[in-house]
């Protein structure tokens, strides 16, 4: 029987999950920590991800010790210090910065179908990883990076590209990663032997 459904995320032990939503077949993998954030269908992350006010596309490919979204401090203020937005931990008539929070939310960080995040990576807020990219592994990434693009560094730049430009834009049109359950199966030969342009040959309608 198949490991990972359609019904429900496979979730490993001490992990923790708050204010997050998966699509089929996801897999979280141990002491990883989701919050305020979608990961969708097929894509997974690897043990200890900390993956924060993220939107995680289709077939994402999560390595571990990766952070998405990680979150900021305040650098316009006197003091940096939690005490400033997480004040009800330090004082007893004091409460939290709701606004602060609601501003770290609203930064969201995405992540595209078919991408692969390398072990160690960061993504900072409000960065857009196009479809079919690769973040290195430790590569601290500050800027967008372009669909089917590969980067690494500190901070971050392309490589080169993971697939020609004109193979890459059939790829987004053919958008495989829509496809139902049923129809990847059927592929999987394909998908498994056939380069990148015999798979689009095979299948662009």
């Amino acid at each position: 029987m198949a490991r990972l459904t359609a019904e429900k995320a496979f979730i490993h032990p001490e992990c923790e999950i708050t204010d997050s939503q998966f699509g089929a077949f996801v897999e979280i993998g141990k002491g990883s920590r989701v919050a305020h954030s979608t990961l969708g269908d097929y894509s997974y992350c690897d043990r200890y991800a900390d993956i924060a006010n993220a939107q995680v596309a289709k077939f994402s490919n999560i390595a571990a010790f990766v952070r998405i979204g990680a979150t900021d401090h305040p650098l316009q203020t006197a003091s940096c210090h939690h005490f400033l937005y997480r004040s009800d931990d330090y004082w007893d008539d004091a409460g939290r910065d709701e606004a602060f929070f609601a501003h770290r939310r609203s930064r969201t960080a995405r992540i595209g179908n078919d991408t692969w995040i390398g072990a160690g990576a960061m993504i900072k807020p409000e960065v857009t990883v196009g479809d079919g990219a690769v973040v290195a592994a430790g590569a601290l990434v500050t800027k967008d990076v372009a669909p089917y693009t590969i980067v690494a560094g500190t901070p971050a730049t392309p490589l080169r590209e993971r697939q020609p430009r004109k193979i890459a834009e059939r790829l987004i049109a053919l958008g495989w990663w829509d496809w139902d359950h049923s129809a990847l199966r059927a592929a999987l030969e394909d998908f498994r032997t056939l380069t990148a342009e015999a798979f689009l040959e095979r299948y662009e309608g």
